[in-house]
């Protein structure tokens, strides 16, 4: 087999494959190759050194707002992957039924990076988020849209993964649960997973994870008081265990006000690992609390979960969550897509959006993308020898 790529010398993690070992990958025709201890090039192949490296399947980021110029929240998704190490962003709502066309042929169709997308079940997904107007897209029901959205989402089964919905005190006012209950009629209609946001009560956590099904994320899953996940004794509530043991999925989704160290801690002594660690990222969090999706790995790796279970929750799980098993993955024949991290050591100062500082020692650092099989981006002042 011609190879096109061969990253060599690397540490590579992939929980699909439960593999932790130094080990080459090739990539040919846009996908992954072989993956095996010492793989020959092949003439005409571009061999990068990445010993002293860790290389992932390409990050997927499970919560992002990436309809740029689009709404008032989104961020650029090809220059926050080339900087984060994220191959896959998926949008997650910023656009509805009303306005989702446009995200679709002037972002994601000309997008380097993947981009999926669940779609909002309000008219124009999230449009009045920014620094002085915030208004709860899904406080007015007359803006709840079911018959649109399941067309909508129908006609686009190959970008949109799931319907979203935000229910909360900043997000639907007094609407309490029947915004997710519109949107959970669209998911069912669709045959999709439903991921729903949660902020202040109304509705109140308990509420909104009973009305979850197997398959559906809960976003912001280890928010701060009130709503958080945990008893004031420090025990993860009934209902959410209850949630986890029928198929219910938690995403961590920091953004500006959606993570705890408190509660993280909290969930994480009670042996609670979140399913999928995203970022949340836009244009209220890209400059703190939440910055990118390393920074957001690199605050579990600090709060003491291993560096391969981190991995997992943005490769092999986000992939599962997605339903797109071929991501996710550096299996032969999965999508060409890598990430090539380092863990720096040192002092490192990390914040919450409740204010809390924590002093980590270590910290994940995106060095390099691979995307569809090509050297995508590598950061200013990494080295890497070509032969």
């Amino acid at each position: 087999m011609q190879f096109d790529l061969i990253l060599t010398g690397g540490r590579v993690i992939d929980p699909s494959q439960n593999l932790d070992a130094v080990a080459d990958v090739a990539f040919a025709g846009g996908k992954v190759a072989r993956v095996a201890p010492s793989i020959a090039p092949t003439p005409g192949a571009e061999v990068r050194n990445v010993a002293g490296h860790i290389v992932t399947p390409g990050l997927i980021d499970l919560h992002t707002h990436v309809y740029v110029h689009g709404t008032s929240l989104g961020i650029d998704a090809d220059e926050f992957c080339r900087s984060s190490g994220v191959t896959t962003a998926v949008d997650t709502g910023s656009a509805g039924p009303g306005n989702f066309m446009g995200f679709r042929k002037h972002v994601i169709e000309k997008s380097e990076a993947r981009i999926l997308a669940y779609l909002h079940v309000s008219h124009a997904g999230i449009y009045g988020f920014s620094d002085r107007v915030m208004v709860g897209e899904s406080e007015e029901m007359r803006l709840m849209n079911p018959i649109d959205a399941v067309a909508v989402a129908d006609a686009n089964r190959d970008v949109i993964v799931g319907i979203k919905v935000r229910v909360g005190k900043h997000a639907s006012g007094t609407s309490g649960t029947a915004p997710l209950d519109v949107a959970l009629q669209v998911a069912e209609e669709v045959g999709m997973p439903l991921m729903a946001h949660i902020d202040h009560p109304p509705p109140s956590y308990e509420e909104v994870v009973e009305r979850l099904r197997p398959g559906d994320v809960l976003t912001h899953a280890f928010r701060p008081f009130p709503n958080a996940p945990v008893t004031p004794q420090g025990r993860v509530k009934q209902v959410v265990l209850a949630a986890r043991e029928r198929g219910v999925l938690f995403d961590i989704g920091h953004g500006k006000g959606s993570f705890a160290f408190r509660t993280a801690r909290a969930m994480l002594a009670n042996g609670f690992m979140p399913d999928t660690i995203s970022s949340d990222v836009h244009v209220l969090c890209i400059n703190g609390p939440a910055f990118d999706q390393v920074t957001t790995l690199s605050k579990f790796l600090c709060l003491g979960v291993p560096l391969p279970e981190v991995i997992r929750a943005t490769t092999v799980n986000a992939a599962m969550a997605l339903k797109r098993p071929e991501l996710g993955s550096l299996r032969p024949g999965s999508p060409g897509d890598a990430t090539i991290l380092s863990i720096e050591e040192g002092r490192f100062d990390y914040v919450d959006v409740v204010g809390e500082h924590l002093e980590g020692d270590r910290r994940i650092v995106s060095d390099a993308v691979v995307l569809a099989g090509k050297w995508w981006h590598a950061r200013e002042g990494a080295s890497f020898g070509r032969a």
